[in-house]
């Protein structure tokens, strides 16, 4: 046995609770997970896991222990399983989380250049604005906008989104171009109803974020509605760039505050850990971070 053996065996007797169950994980003997952990547990000269004939359970030091190897060993496992398969062709069915929105315009050309490429894998697109729990809903990866929470999952930053005020410009020909965040107030802003801090806009003011209270005579709980309004000059609206950027470009709106947009908010890709060795997920993530053109948005 490796001494990488000996520690997937302390590993999985972590993870597992006991000595049969981690043998049946690793398909091993139960005597063969038993001499790989005695034999880690003479090297460091400690004693690591604490064994009844029921459970066993991690010392304080295992413990410890266990936290700085864990990654390190995946990231092994994970490098193996990705030279062995360097020249296999990606096959079978991918499966994909997108943002309701932003998945069809920008992940589903990304989809089609990689399925023309690769004939033999199918994917499975599943949009949703929520964290899923990607082991749960059998997923491959997702494409998630916003700040990560704390979890397991690897994480591939591919850019971030600005956000901004808008408005037509019969808008600004009635009532003019606000100069400071604080001037909004001065304005009609167009507040979506159902945002967890309704009537508040984040801005960068003095190098620290502010939120700054808005309101207006038109409200609305859908964005589209929000950005139909804004176009029509009924006010002003707040919103990620890119889902306004087609009305920019044809100037039906333009931006005002630019200089005060707050924080871009990130967007990544996240996997769980080693399911990036797969040849189908390794070439999507390097297609989706050379095709996902992210700077402008």
């Amino acid at each position: 046995m490796s001494r990488i053996d000996d520690f997937e065996a302390f590993i999985a007797v972590v993870e597992q609770g006991s000595l049969t169950a981690a043998a049946r994980r690793l398909n091993r003997s139960l005597q063969s997970i038993s001499r790989s952990l005695a034999t880690l547990e003479e090297s460091v000269g400690v004693e690591l896991v604490h064994r009844t004939t029921r459970r066993s359970t991690p010392s304080e030091v295992g413990a410890a222990f266990f936290q700085r190897i864990k990654p390190a060993i995946d990231e092994i496992n994970e490098a193996r399983l990705e030279a062995a398969n360097q020249q296999l062709e990606p096959s079978g069915i991918l499966r994909v989380s997108a943002p309701v929105l932003f998945g069809p315009d920008f992940v589903v050309p990304v989809i089609a250049d990689y399925m023309r490429m690769y004939p033999r894998v199918e994917v499975d697109l599943q949009l949703s604005d929520g964290f899923v729990d990607l082991g749960a809903e059998g997923l491959d990866l997702a494409i998630r906008i916003g700040n990560l929470p704390d979890s397991s999952l690897r994480a591939k930053r591919l850019g971030a989104l600005r956000r901004v005020v808008f408005g037509a410009p019969s808008y600004f020909r009635h009532r003019g171009r606000p100069a400071h965040p604080f001037e909004l107030s001065e304005h009609n802003c167009i507040v979506r109803t159902v945002d967890e801090r309704s009537g508040e806009w984040m801005f960068q003011i003095e190098g620290k974020p502010r939120a700054v209270k808005v309101a207006g005579t038109f409200r609305s709980n859908l964005m589209i509605s929000i950005y139909a309004a804004a176009a029509q000059g009924l006010g002003l609206g707040y919103s990620p760039l890119w889902q306004i950027r087609h009305l920019v470009d044809d100037g039906r709106v333009e931006l005002v505050l630019t200089e005060f947009e707050p924080l871009p908010v990130p967007i990544h890709a996240l996997w769980p850990q080693g399911r990036s060795s797969s040849a189908k997920v390794r070439t999507f993530l390097d297609m989706l971070a050379s095709r996902l053109d992210l700077k402008n948005l």
